[in-house]
C-alpha cells in the first residue's frame, strides 16, 4: 500500500527495486544472529516467529546465492538459542534443520556437523517422545553423505544400545519412528568416493538391520504406505552399502538371504501375483521351487461389442508426495516413467501354434502400440496361468481414487528399489557366483502342465509401471553381460531322449525362453524408454548366446521382429535397434542362419510397415549405371542385394525423408541427416558386417569405400573416426581373402586390380588429410591402422608416388608427440616391412629400423610395445632376406645399425612383459643373423654376451608364459647360427641349463615344447659341449618325458601328446650325434627307465599327433619319417668306434632294435589289411 500511496502523490515516482536473491534469508539470519540465549516468554516467541519465517521463506532455485557455510552458521546459532528444556522450540529448530538442508541441498561441513550432531543426539535423549520424529528427520538430513564424518557419534547411533538400532525394530517402536530411524541409517550409509567409509562392524550392523526389516512382516498398526516407505529406506540403505564397494558378500548364507528378500520385493504389490520365497536362496543349476499362493482368476469379459483392451485414461494431476522427509532419490541410471502400458497380459507358454505364428509374424506397428498388436496380445489372456487382473483394475494411471493410486505408486517404488539393489548386488559379486542363482531370476521353459516360474521377465511383461519394467530389464542385461562362458555350455542341436535333463539342455531351454519372452515384451511395449531397454537386453543376449550350439531360427525371429523399429519415431529406439542388428551379424560370425537373413529381399519382414518398405527400397544412394551393375553382381541367390548394407549406407549418407519427424536437436540446426548416434551405429553395423561376412560385403567394396571417404570428409570427429574404422575392416577383409590358409576360391576373391583401384581412391581422397590432421590424434591413429591394412599384392601395384606417400606419412607420424599416433605409426611400419616389394630395399629397412628404435625408447608403454612388435617383424625380414638373398644383403646392411638394434632389443628385454615378449623374439633373430665378421669384432663381443644372458634370464624368469615361450624359441634361433661359439663359450652351460630346467618343470606345456625344440636344434656333437653337458641334457629330456602328464591345470593336457612327440624327436636327434663317451649315460637310462621310454617311443612311431603345436621349427612328420629317423639313429650307434663303450653300445643297440622290431611287427598286420 505504501508503494501505491507514493505512486499516487508523485506522478513520476520510481518503484523500489525488488529484493535480491537470498536477501530474505540474510535479513532473517542477521536478526537471528543478534539474539542471545534467554528463557523469557518474549524471547521464545521471537525465536518461534523467526524460525517460522525461515521455514516459510521462498528460496529460489539453487538457494539464491545462499552458501552452505551461511546455512551451517545459521543452524548452529539457532541451536545455541534453544535450550533442550524448551521442547517446542527444539521441535521447531529440528524442523528448520530438516527444511533448510533439504530445500537448499546443503551438506554440512565437518566442524559445524560435530556441534549439530551432538545437539540433536542430546535432544533425542533428553526431550519427550513427541519431539522424536522431528529430531530424527533433522538427524537424517545432517548425516546425508556425511557418514564418514560421524565416526565420533556412531556408537550413540549404531552401537548395541544406539538410538537408530533400537528404533529400527518396527515391533519395538512407533511405525513412523521406525521408518524415520531406518531412513537416517540409510543416509549414514551413503558414501562419497575418495572419503573413508564406515568401519566393518557398523557396516554389518546396518546390513543386518536392513535385512531383518525386509525379512519381517508388516506389524499391526502400520499402514500400507508407511510399510512401503520403510521397505524403500531399507532397500536404499542396502544399495548404498553395496555401492560403497566395501561390502563383500562372500558368505553363501548372507548372499542367499539378500537375494531371497530382493526376489520377494521385486514383485511387491504386483497385480495378480502373490509369491512366497524361502528365507534363503541357495545356488542350484535347476529351477527352484516358487511357493506361490494360488491367485483367483478373474473371469475375462469377452463382450464382442467392447474392445479387448480398454483405452487408457490420462492421469489427473501429479502423484502426491510421500511423508515429509522421505524424499528418497531415484537410483542413477534408471529410466524415467512414461505412460503405462495396458499390454503385458501375454502367456509365457511355448508350444502353441498360435504363439509361434504370432512371434514369426511382423509387428503391425513399430512402436508396438497399434490396435493389431493390442488385439493379438489380448487374445492370449484366456490361457495365461498367471494373468493380471482386468485392465480397469491394473492400469497404472487410472484415476480411481487418490489413496489406491498413491498406494500403487509406493508399491512400484518398492519394486524399483529392490531391482536397483539387485543391480548393485550383481556388480559387487563375481559372475561365477551369480550364475549359481540363474534359475531363480531367469525364465525357463515350463514343463507340461506346470506353471511358468516367476522371474525378471514376469516384471518386464506384467508390471503396470514402465519405469519398473525398465529397471527389471536393466537387471537382466547386467546378468547377461559377460555371460558368454556360462552360456557356452548350452546345447540343444540334437533331440534329448534321456531319463534326465543335462545341464546343457537346461541352459539352452533358458536361452530359448529368454528370446521368446523378450520378443513378447517387444511387441507389447508402448513406452519408448522401456522399449529401448528391451532391445538393449536382446542385444546383450545375442552377444552372449552360443547360436552355433542351438537349433536355428532363434535369430530369424529376432531379426524379423526388430526390422520395423529401425524407423521408430524415438531416436534411442532406432540406435538400439541398429545395435541389436550389429550384435546379430557379429555373433559367432559367420553363421549360416545369418547369411540367409542377409540375403533376404529388402521388403522381407517389413510388409506391414509401408514407410519402412518404401524407405528401404529407395536406398539406391548412387543412381549411376555402374552402381546398378555392381548391385546386380553382388546380389545373392534370391536375386536381391544385401538389404542391411543398403540400409546402413542410406542412413549414413542419405538425407532423411521425414527430416523433423522427432524432436532431435539436429532438426533445429537444419541438419537433414539422421542424428549422429544413429549414423554412428549404422557405421558400426557396416564394420561388423564387413568383418564377419566379407564375402557378402565385397560386392559393395567401392560403394563402402566411398562411404568411408564421405565420412572422413565430414567435420564431426566421431563420424570421421568410424569412417576410418570401416576402411580398416575393409582392408583387413581383403587381406584375409589372400592369406595362404584362406578357404575362399580364387574365382570368388576380389580381383587385385579392383583392390588397387580401391586403395588408389582412398589415397587420392581424404585419407592423407586424415593422417595429417594433428587436431584429432585418435583419427590419425585409426587412419594409420587403416593404411596398414593395404593388401601387399595391391601395394606393389600402386603408382610409385602413392607408395612413397604411404611410407613418408608413416615415417613422419612416427615422430608424433601423441603416444596414440606414434604407437599406430610404429605398428604400421612393422606391417610394411614384411611386404615382399619393400623388404629387399635395404634403405627402407634401415629407415624403418631407425624409426622403430626411436619408438622403442619412448616413455609410453604402449608405444614401446608396438615398436617391439615391429622390431620382431623387421628381424623376421632380415632372416628371410638372409635365406633368399644370401650374403649380399648381409654385407649391405649396416653393421653399426645391427649393433644398435642388438643393444636396444637387449634393453627392451628388461621392460614390461608386453614389450619383452617381442624384444626376445627380435634378439633371437638378430643373433641368428650375425655373420662371422660381425662376431669377431670386439665391439660386438660384449653385446652378444649381454644379449644371450638376457635370453637365459628371461627363460628362467617369472614372466608370462608367452614371454618365456618366445625366449625359448629365441634361444633355438641362436643355436642355428653356426658362427657362434656354441659348445665352447662360457654361456653354453647356462643356456642349456635354463632350457633343461624349463623342459622338466615349467607349468606351461607350450614352454616345455619350445624348450625341447630348442634342445634338438644344434646339428653337431661339439655344440652340445662336454660329455657331462650332453649327459645332463639327455637326462633332463628323459625326466621331462616321464613327467609329461604331470600337471594340475586341466587345460595343459591337450598339449601332452605334442610335448612327448617333441621330446622323442629330441632324444632321437641326440642319439644321432652321440659319441662313444656318451653311451654310458644313455645305457643308464635304458636300465632305469627303459620301459617308460619304450612305451612313449612306440606311441611316437605309431601315430602322428593331431594339432601338434610345436611350431615351424619342427613340422609334423609321418610315421615313415619317424621310423627312418630312429633307424638312422640305430645305424649311427652301431657305427660308433671305441672300446670304452662296447658294453653300453651293445645294450643300446639291442634296446633300439627291440623298439623297431615291436613297431614293425605291430605295423605289418595293418599293412596286410590294406
Amino acid at each position: 500500500m505504501a508503494a501505491v500511496q507514493v505512486a499516487g502523490t508523485l506522478v513520476c515516482g520510481a518503484r523500489e527495486p525488488p529484493p535480491g536473491p537470498g536477501s530474505g534469508f540474510r535479513r532473517l539470519s542477521a536478526r537471528l544472529g543478534s539474539l542471545r540465549p534467554a528463557d523469557s516468554s518474549s524471547s521464545r516467541t521471537e525465536i518461534h516467529l523467526l524460525f517460522d519465517q525461515l521455514i516459510s521463506e521462498n528460496y529460489s532455485e539453487g538457494g539464491g546465492g545462499v552458501t552452505a557455510q551461511d546455512v551451517s552458521a545459521l543452524l548452529v546459532q539457532a541451536c545455541r538459542l534453544v535450550h533442550l528444556n524448551q521442547e517446542h522450540l527444539v521441535s521447531k529448530v529440528s524442523q528448520l534443520i530438516h527444511h533448510l538442508l533439504n530445500r537448499l541441498q546443503v551438506i554440512v561441513d565437518e566442524q559445524n556437523l560435530d556441534f549439530l550432531l551432538a545437539y540433536t543426539i542430546s535432544a533425542f535423549q533428553q526431550c519427550s517422545s513427541w519431539t522424536h520424529m522431528e529430531i530424527l528427520q533433522a538427524l537424517s538430513a545432517l548425516v546425508y553423505y556425511n557418514g564418514s564424518k560421524c565416526q565420533k557419534y556412531l556408537p550413540d547411533l549404531l552401537g548395541e544400545t544406539g538410538i537408530l538400532v533400537k528404533l529400527s525394530d518396527p515391533t519395538q517402536s512407533d511405525p513412523d519412528l521406525s521408518r524415520a530411524a531406518v531412513h537416517c541409517m540409510a543416509n549414514i550409509c551413503l558414501s562419497v568416493p575418495g572419503q573413508p567409509y564406515l568401519d566393518e562392524p557398523y557396516r554389518n550392523v546396518c546390513f543386518q538391520t536392513f535385512l531383518a526389516i525386509l525379512q519381517s512382516f508388516k506389524v499391526s498398526g502400520m499402514d500400507d504406505i508407511t510399510f512401503c516407505m520403510l521397505l524403500q529406506n531399507a532397500l536404499k540403505g542396502l544399495q548404498s552399502l553395496l555401492n560403497g564397494g566395501k561390502m563383500k558378500l562372500t558368505q553363501a548364507e548372507q548372499l542367499g538371504s539378500l537375494l531371497a528378500v530382493l526376489k520377494k520385493y521385486m514383485f511387491h504389490g504386483l497385480p495378480g501375483l502373490n509369491i512366497e520365497t524361502p528365507a534363503v536362496l541357495y545356488p542350484a543349476p535347476l529351477p527352484q521351487y516358487d511357493g506361490r499362493s494360488p491367485v483367483r482368476q478373474e473371469p475375462m469379459e469377452m463382450n464382442p461389442s467392447k474392445p479387448g483392451v480398454s483405452k487408457r485414461k490420462k492421469a489427473k494431476g501429479k502423484q502426491k508426495k510421500g511423508h515429509q522427509g522421505e524424499e528418497l532419490k531415484e537410483p542413477n541410471g534408471e529410466i524415467g516413467a512414461g505412460a503405462a502400458s495396458a499390454l503385458g497380459k501375454l502367456t509365457l507358454h511355448e508350444g502353441s501354434a498360435a504363439g509361434s505364428a504370432y512371434l514369426s509374424a511382423p509387428s503391425g506397428a513399430p512402436d508396438g502400440s497399434g490396435p493389431a498388436a493390442r488385439d493379438r496380445a489380448a487374445s492370449y489372456l484366456g490361457s495365461s496361468p498367471w494373468k493380471r487382473v482386468s485392465s480397469s483394475e491394473s492400469d497404472y494411471s487410472d484415476a480411481e481414487g487418490g489413496l489406491q493410486s498413491k498406494m500403487r505408486s509406493y508399491q512400484a517404488k518398492v519394486r524399483q528399489g529392490a531391482l536397483a539393489c539387485f543391480l548393485s548386488t550383481i556388480k559387487s559379486i563375481e559372475k561365477k557366483v551369480l550364475y549359481g542363482y540363474w534359475s531363480a531370476f531367469v525364465p525357463d521353459t515350463p514343463g507340461i502342465g506346470s506353471p511358468q516360474s516367476v522371474s525378471l521377465m514376469t516384471i518386464s511383461l506384467k508390471d503396470p509401471s514402465p519405469k519398473t519394467r525398465a529397471c527389471a530389464l536393466q537387471v537382466l542385461s547386467a546378468i547377461l553381460d559377460g555371460s558368454k562362458q556360462f552360456l557356452s555350455v548350452a546345447e540343444d542341436t540334437s533331440e534329448h531322449k534321456r531319463a534326465f535333463t543335462p545341464f546343457s539342455v537346461t541352459v539352452a531351454s533358458s536361452i530359448r525362453e529368454l528370446h521368446r519372452c523378450l520378443l513378447l515384451a517387444l511387441v507389447a511395449e508402448s513406452s519408448s524408454q522401456t522399449l529401448t531397454q528391451i532391445i538393449k537386453c536382446l542385444a546383450n543376449l545375442v552377444s552372449n548366446a552360443p547360436y552355433n550350439r542351438l537349433k536355428p531360427n532363434l535369430l530369424t525371429k529376432v531379426w524379423n521382429q526388430i526390422k520395423p523399429y529401425i524407423r521408430h519415431k524415438d531416436v534411442n529406439v532406432r540406435v538400439s535397434s541398429l545395435t541389436l542388428l550389429g550384435a546379430i551379424v557379429s555373433a559367432q560370425a559367420p553363421l549360416p542362419e545369418v547369411q540367409l537373413l542377409l540375403q533376404q529381399p529388402c521388403s522381407s519382414g517389413l510388409s506391414s510397415s509401408g514407410s519402412a518398405t518404401s524407405w528401404l527400397s529407395s536406398c539406391d544412394w548412387r543412381r549411376d549405371a555402374s552402381c546398378a551393375e555392381t548391385l546386380e553382381e553382388s546380389a545373392g541367390p534370391s536375386g536381391e542385394p544385401c538389404w542391411l548394407i543398403r540400409l546402413c549406407i542410406s542412413i549414413v549418407v542419405l538425407p532423411r525423408e521425414d527430416a523433423c519427424s522427432d524432436s532431435d536437436a539436429s532438426c533445429a540446426l537444419g541438419n537433414t541427416y539422421e542424428p549422429s548416434p544413429v549414423r554412428l551405429e549404422a557405421l558400426q553395423v557396416l564394420a561388423l558386417l564387413v568383418k564377419g561376412y566379407f564375402v557378402m560385403a565385397q560386392g559393395y567394396l567401392m560403394e563402402l569405400g566411398e562411404v568411408a571417404c564421405r565420412c572422413m570428409e565430414e567435420t564431426d570427429p566421431s563420424i570421421q573416426l568410424h569412417g576410418a574404422k570401416l576402411l580398416e575392416e575393409l582392408g583387413t577383409g581383403l587381406i584375409q581373402q589372400y592369406k595362404a590358409d584362406s578357404t575362399v576360391a580364387l574365382s570368388q576373391r576380389v580381383p587385385v586390380s579392383l583392390v588397387v583401384m580401391f586403395w588408389a581412391m582412398m589415397l587420392n581422397g581424404p585419407l592423407p588429410r586424415a593422417l595429417q590432421n594433428s587436431q584429432h590424434p585418435t583419427l590419425q591413429a585409426s587412419s594409420c591402422d587403416a593404411l596398414s591394412s593395404i593388401l601387399p599384392e595391391a601395394f606393389s601395384s600402386l603408382p610409385n608416388d602413392r607408395q612413397i606417400l604411404c611410407i613418408t606419412l608413416l615415417l613422419g607420424l612416427n615422430h608424433s608427440k601423441n603416444p596414440l599416433v606414434k604407437a599406430a605409426a610404429a605398428r604400421a611400419l612393422g606391417v610394411y616391412v614384411l611386404f615382399s616389394c619393400l623388404r629387399q630395399d635395404v634403405m627402407f629397412v634401415a629407415d624403418t629400423a631407425n624409426a622403430i628404435l626411436m619408438s622403442l625408447h619412448d616413455k609410453s608403454p604402449n608405444v614401446r610395445a608396438k615398436a617391439a612388435w615391429s622390431l620382431g617383424n623387421l628381424t623376421d625380414t632380415l632372416i628371410v632376406n638372409m635365406e633368399m638373398l644370401g650374403q649380399s644383403f648381409q654385407e649391405e646392411f649396416s653393421g653399426l645399425l645391427l649393433l644398435k638394434m642388438l643393444r636396444s632389443a637387449t634393453e627392451a628385454s628388461k621392460d614390461k612383459d608386453k614389450v619383452k615378449s617381442n624384444a626376445v623374439r627380435a634378439l633371437g633373430n638378430l643373433l641368428h643373423f650375425l655373420q662371422p665378421y660381425h662376431i669377431v669384432k670386439p665391439r660386438f663381443t660384449e653385446t652378444i654376451e649381454e644379449s644371450i644372458q638376457a635370453l637365459i634370464s628371461t627363460v628362467l624368469s617369472e614372466a608370462t608364459m608367452k614371454v618365456r615361450w618366445n625366449a625359448c624359441y629365441a634361444l633355438g634361433n641362436v643355436f642355428k647360427n653356426s658362427a657362434l661359439p656354441l659348445g665352447t663359450a662360457p654361456w653354453t652351460a647356462q643356456a642349456y641349463g635354463a632350457l633343461t630346467s624349463v623342459v622338466k618343470s615349467c607349468k606351461n606345456f607350450k614352454v616345455r615344447i619350445k624348450s625341447a625344440t630348442a634342445l634338438s636344434i644344434p646339428d653337431k656333437r661339439e655344440q652340445y659341449g662336454s660329455t657331462e653337458q650332453y649327459a645332463q641334457i639327455w637326462s633332463a629330456l628323459v625326466t621331462a618325458l616321464q613327467k609329461s602328464e604331470d600337471t594340475t591345470d586341466f587345460l595343459e593336457f591337450k598339449y601332452c601328446a605334442s610335448l612327448r612327440t617333441q621330446i622323442c624327436q629330441a632324444l632321437i636327434h641326440l642319439l644321432n650325434l652321440a659319441n662313444s663317451s656318451d653311451l654310458l649315460c644313455i645305457q643308464e637310462t635304458v636300465e632305469q627307465n627303459g620301459d617308460m621310454v619304450r612305451l612313449y617311443m612306440l606311441q611316437y612311431l605309431k601315430s602322428g599327433v593331431e594339432g601338434d603345436d610345436t611350431g615351424p621349427a619342427c613340422p609334423a612328420q609321418s610315421p615313415q619319417e619317424r621310423d627312418k629317423m630312429l633307424s638312422e639313429a640305430l645305424g649311427h650307434v652301431k657305427g660308433i668306434l671305441g672300446p670304452s663303450g662296447d658294453a653300453a653300445k651293445k645294450a643300446i643297440v639291442a634296446y633300439l632294435e627291440g623298439i623297431l622290431t615291436t613297431y614293425t611287427s605291430a605295423a605289418e598286420p595293418c599293412v596286410s589289411l590294406l
